[in-house]
C-alpha cells in the first residue's frame, strides 16, 4: 500500500516540511513515516501542527540561548499573585541579573495575573538564569523565548496595524491572528455544520465534508476559550479554531482575537481591487487582479474549457469534483487568489496562495489555449512575492512528476528548492529566505511596452 495518504476529495495530503540540510540517505528512510503524519483534518491531541523553535531559541528554562557579548531580547510570561508587592519583587529579581524591562503587559485572571515582559538581558545570561530568578521571586508557570526587533513595537500599535490590514483585505485575517497570538495553528470548521472535520486554513482541496470526521461541539456565537484552544465564530458562519499548545491563552488575548474577527465580520467581503495590465512576450494584453467568490461563475467556465489532462494535473482527483473545489479556493478566508483575465473578460488562469496551517501552498491552473505564454510563471512570481510580504518562510507546490510546466515555473523563481517524490506525487518547496521574487512582467514595464508600441503605430 502506498504511504501517500489521500483526503476524501482525492487530493494527496501534503507532508510536513523536513529540514533542507538532511542528508539524502536519511531523507529516503524517513520520508515514509514523515508523510504518514500529515492529515487533512483535525490533528491528534498530541500534535497540533505547531513547529518547535530552532535550537537556541526554545522556550523554557535551559542553558540554550546564552550568547556571549551583545545583549539579547527575550519575551517572557509568568503568573504572579494578585497582591501588592508581587510585581515589585519580580522586577527587583530581574534587576539583580542586569535584566532591563523594555515593556510590560498585564493579563488579569480570576486568581492572579499573567505578566508579559519584553526583556533585554546580557548575552551571557542563559534562559534558565532568568526563569530561576523569576521563580525565586514568586513567579509561576514561567515561559520564555527569544524575541527580535519586531517585538519592540508596543501592543496597541501592533493591534491597530493588524486591524488596518484586516480592514483592507479579508484574506489578512488568518495572518493577523497568527501575528497577534504568536506561533499557533489555525483551522476552520465549515459553516452549517455542528460536527465534522476542521479544515486547515488553506487546504487546497475542498473543505471537509460535514459529518465526515469525529463529532465536534460548535462554538457559541461569541466564541469559547479552553486553555490552549480558542474558538471564534467567523463572518461566513464557520468556526475558526486557534491552537497554541505551548502557552495557554489568556482572556485578554481571547478578547483581542474576538474583536479582530468581529471587525472582519462587520466589514463584510472585500479584497483590494487594484489590477495590472501586462503585455505577454509574444504580444497581447492580459489583466492580473485579485479574485474572490464573486468570480465563481467565470472560474467554472474556465474549468469547462480546460482539458481533462489539465484538470487532472491540477486537482489530482476525480474530474467530476473539480468544480466543487472552487468556492473554497476563491474564499479570502483560506488565502489569496490571482486571476488572469483577457480583454474580453474571460478568466484564463488562476493562481492560489493558500494558508495551510503554519505552512503556505501555491497552486496554478492555466487554460490549455493560454499555456506556454509565461502566464504560470507570472502568477507564481506574484504569489511568492505575496508570501514573502506575509512573512512566510517557504511555499510548497503539490503536483505530478510529469507536470513539467509547474516544475519549470518553480525553478524559474531562482530560489532554493527542495524536491520530495512518492509514486508520482511531487512536492516542491521553495525557501523564501533568499531575495524576494519580482514579477517578470511588472506593470511599469508593461506600460512602457505599450507606450513604445503605440509610438511605433
Amino acid at each position: 500500500m502506498s504511504d501517500v495518504r489521500r483526503a476524501q476529495n482525492g487530493r494527496p495530503v501534503h507532508p510536513r516540511r523536513r529540514k533542507a540540510t538532511k542528508l539524502a540517505a536519511l531523507f529516503t528512510a524517513g520520508f515514509h513515516s514523515w508523510w504518514s503524519r500529515r492529515h487533512g483534518h483535525a490533528p491528534p491531541k498530541g500534535d497540533t501542527g505547531t513547529r518547535p523553535l530552532p535550537e537556541g531559541e526554545r522556550a523554557g528554562p535551559s542553558e540554550a540561548g546564552a550568547v556571549d557579548g551583545a545583549s539579547v531580547l527575550w519575551r517572557m510570561r509568568t503568573t504572579v499573585r494578585d497582591q501588592p508587592g508581587s510585581l515589585a519583587a519580580l522586577c527587583t529579581a530581574l534587576a539583580r541579573h542586569r535584566v532591563d524591562i523594555l515593556s510590560l503587559q498585564t493579563h488579569p485572571l480570576a486568581e492572579g495575573t499573567v505578566d508579559e515582559f519584553l526583556l533585554r538581558a546580557p548575552g551571557e545570561l542563559a534562559a534558565s538564569d532568568i526563569t530561576g530568578a523569576v521563580s525565586e521571586a514568586g513567579g509561576t508557570g514561567t515561559w520564555i523565548e527569544r524575541a527580535d526587533a519586531h517585538d519592540l513595537v508596543d501592543a496597541p500599535t501592533r493591534v491597530l496595524g493588524l486591524a488596518t490590514r484586516t480592514a483592507l483585505d479579508a484574506a489578512e485575517l488568518p495572518l493577523a491572528l497568527r501575528q497577534l497570538l504568536g506561533r499557533c495553528t489555525i483551522r476552520s470548521l465549515p459553516a452549517g455544520s455542528s460536527s465534522g472535520s476542521p479544515t486547515s486554513l488553506g487546504s487546497s482541496g475542498s473543505p471537509g465534508s460535514p459529518g465526515s470526521g469525529p463529532a465536534q461541539d460548535s462554538a457559541p456565537v461569541e466564541g469559547a476559550l479552553e486553555d490552549t484552544v480558542m474558538r471564534l465564530r467567523a463572518p461566513e458562519g464557520e468556526v475558526i479554531t486557534v491552537e497554541r499548545p505551548y502557552l495557554p491563552f489568556t482572556p485578554t488575548e481571547f478578547a483581542r482575537a474576538r474583536a479582530l474577527v468581529e471587525l472582519d465580520a462587520r466589514l463584510g467581503p472585500r479584497i483590494p481591487r487594484s489590477q495590472d495590465v501586462l503585455t505577454l512576450p509574444e504580444g497581447g494584453d492580459i489583466t492580473v487582479r485579485r479574485a474572490d467568490t464573486g468570480d465563481l461563475d467565470a472560474a467554472r467556465a474556465m474549468h469547462a474549457r480546460c482539458t481533462p489532462r489539465t484538470l487532472r494535473m491540477r486537482y489530482h482527483g476525480p474530474l467530476g469534483d473539480a468544480h466543487r473545489y472552487l468556492n473554497h479556493l476563491l474564499s479570502p478566508r483560506f488565502g489569496r487568489t490571482l486571476a488572469v483575465e483577457t480583454p474580453s473578460g474571460k478568466i484564463v488562469g488562476l493562481g492560489h496562495l493558500l494558508w495551510d496551517g503554519d505552512e503556505t501552498e501555491v497552486a496554478l491552473l492555466v487554460e490549455d489555449a493560454w499555456q506556454r505564454r509565461g502566464i504560470g510563471g507570472e502568477l507564481l512570481g506574484r504569489l511568492v512575492t505575496m508570501a514573502v510580504e506575509a512573512g512566510c518562510g517557504n511555499v510548497y507546490a503539490v503536483t505530478q512528476s510529469s507536470n513539467t510546466g509547474m516544475v519549470a515555473a518553480m525553478r524559474g523563481l531562482g530560489l532554493p528548492l527542495d524536491y520530495q517524490i512518492e509514486e508520482g506525487t511531487l512536492v516542491i518547496t521553495a525557501r523564501l529566505d533568499a531575495t524576494p521574487v519580482a514579477s517578470r512582467l511588472p506593470y511599469d514595464q508593461a506600460r512602457e511596452q505599450r507606450g513604445e508600441r503605440l509610438a511605433r503605430d
